[in-house]
C-alpha cells in the first residue's frame, strides 16, 4: 500500500523527524489561505505540491515554488483543473485532487535517506547517499560509491554507531552528525513499526547556517512510504489512510474477489491460476509476439463467482482483443473453471477470441462443460498445450 506525500510526512512528524510545517488541501480558496497563514508565520516561500501516487511532478510542472500567496492560488488553479503526466503516470495522465501547501526552506545541501527490504542479502537495509533530491537509481548506475548500505540487524536493527558512521561518511559534520543520526535512527524506529517495504526521504536537506543553528538544520522535506499489504490488518491507522482513488478500479473489483490482477498495456487477456503459472504464461504470448494485457492470478481457492468477476474484470479492459485460460488444476478443479466461462458468457458474452488450455483436476468433466457450451460459446478454442495456447492466441488478435 502507498500513501500521499502528506500522510508520509506526518508519520515523520509523530516520529520526531523534522519536516516544515504544511497541510494538504483539496481547493484553490483553501489553497491561498494556507499560503497566507505559512507566509504570516514568517514563511520565505511556500511550496505547492500535487498529491498523486506517481513520480515526476516537478519536471510535469505539479510542483512550484511559490514567493506570495497569489502565485500560490494560480499554481493550486494549474494543478487542480489539469491531469498530471509525466514517466510515471499512464499516458492520460492522473487526475489530481489533493495539493500539499508548505513551507518552504533555504538549502544548502541535499541527501538522501531511505530503508528498504533487501531481498537479496535477507535484511533490512539503510541506503543513504550525499546525492540527494536526484533519482536514486541514477545515482547507482552512474556513481555507485556514492551510495551508503548499511544492514540492518534483524533483532536490534539499526545501532547508533552505525547512523553515527553512515553520517560521517556523508559529510554531516559538526551538530549535524547528531541531527542525521538520529533521523536515521527515528526512521528506523518508523520502519519497522509500521511493517513498511520502503521508507524513503528524499531529499533529507541541511539548510544554510542561522543564529539559531550554526551548523545549519537537518530536514526532511520529501518523503515516501510503501507499507506491506499482508501487515495491514494491524496497522488501523495506515489502513485509514488507503485511497482508493488513486487505485486501479479492476484490481479494486479483483482485490475484493480476493483475485490477484495488474492491469497491462498488451491486448491479450489472461486468467490463470498460480503466480509463478500466471508468469510463465505471459512469457510465452511475448515470446509467440503477443502482448499480455493482464496479470491475474485465480489461485487455488477462488470460487465460481469470483472466477466469472475475473472474467467480467478482464472483458471490461476496451483493449483486449482476446482471451487465454490457462489452468493445471490441482487445488483449482478444472470443471469450477468451465462453470465460469459458461456463466461470464451468458452474463457478460464473448466477443473476442477465447482460447482455453485446461489439464489436472476433473478436466475430464471440465470438457464435457464447454463442449456442451460451444453454442453459446462460439469464439472459444481448445488448446492441447500451453505452446499451442499462446500460438492460437497471439494468431487471432493478429
Amino acid at each position: 500500500m502507498k500513501i500521499h506525500e502528506f500522510q508520509a510526512r506526518r508519520l515523520l512528524s509523530d516520529a520526531g523527524i523534522p519536516v516544515p510545517p504544511g497541510r494538504m488541501v483539496e481547493s484553490v480558496a483553501d489553497a491561498a489561505a494556507e499560503a497566507r497563514r505559512l507566509f504570516a508565520a514568517g514563511a520565505g516561500i511556500v511550496v505547492v505540491k500535487a498529491q498523486v501516487h506517481a513520480g515526476g511532478r516537478g519536471k510535469a510542472g505539479f510542483v512550484k515554488v511559490c514567493k506570495d500567496a497569489a502565485e500560490a492560488e494560480k499554481a493550486a488553479a494549474f494543478m487542480l483543473s489539469n491531469r498530471m503526466v509525466s514517466p510515471q503516470t499512464p499516458p492520460e495522465g492522473l487526475d489530481v485532487r489533493r495539493l500539499l501547501v508548505a513551507a518552504g526552506v533555504d538549502i544548502a545541501k541535499e541527501y538522501y535517506l531511505a530503508i528498504v527490504t533487501d531481498r537479496a542479502r535477507k535484511t533490512n537495509t539503510l541506503i543513504a547517499s550525499a546525492e540527494g533530491g536526484v533519482e536514486i537509481e541514477h545515482v547507482a548506475a552512474t556513481r555507485p560509491d556514492a551510495i551508503v548500505k548499511v544492514a540492518l540487524d534483524p533483532l536490534t536493527g539499526l545501532a547508533a554507531y552505525q547512523a553515527r558512521d553512515t553520517a560521517f561518511r556523508l559529510g554531516f559534520r559538526g551538530k549535524q552528525v547528531n541531527q542525521a543520526a538520529d533521523i536515521m535512527m527515528r526512521l528506523t524506529g518508523l520502519y519497522l513499526a509500521k511493517d513498511a517495504s520502503l521508507a524513503e526521504i528524499n531529499p533529507l536537506v541541511v539548510t544554510p547556517a542561522s543564529a539559531a543553528h550554526p551548523d545549519g538544520e537537518v530536514v526532511a522535506i520529501d518523503a515516501k512510504f510503501n507499507f506491506d499489504d499482508n501487515a495491514l490488518f494491524r496497522q488501523a491507522d495506515l489502513r485509514a489512510m488507503f485511497d482508493p482513488s488513486e487505485e486501479d478500479p479492476s484490481e479494486m473489483r479483483a482485490r475484493e474477489f480476493e483475485l490477484n490482477y495488474v492491469a497491462l498495456d498488451g491486448n491479450i487477456g489472461c486468467l490463470v491460476n498460480g503466480a509463478g503459472l500466471a508468469m510463465s504464461t505471459m512469457d510465452i504470448i511475448k515470446l509467440h509476439g503477443g502482448e499480455p494485457a493482464n496479470f491475474l492470478d485465480v489461485g487455488g481457492g477462488a470460487s465460481e463467482q469470483a472466477v466469472t468477476e475475473g472474467f467480467r474484470i478482464i472483458l471490461s479492459d476496451a483493449g483486449v482483443k482476446g482471451v487465454l485460460v490457462n489452468i493445471f488444476g490441482g487445488i483449482m478443479q478444472c470443471d469450477r473453471i468451465a462453470r465460469a466461462i459458461v456463466a461470464a458468457a451468458k452474463s457478460v458474452g464473448f466477443k473476442v477470441p477465447l482460447i482455453v488450455r485446461l489439464e489436472g483436476t476433473n478436466v475430464a468433466e471440465a470438457r464435457l462443460i464447454l463442449d456442451a457450451a460451444r453454442a453459446e460459446i462460439p469464439t472459444m478454442q481448445s488448446a492441447t498445450d500451453l505452446t499451442d495456447a499462446a500460438r492460437k492466441v497471439c494468431a487471432s488478435v493478429g
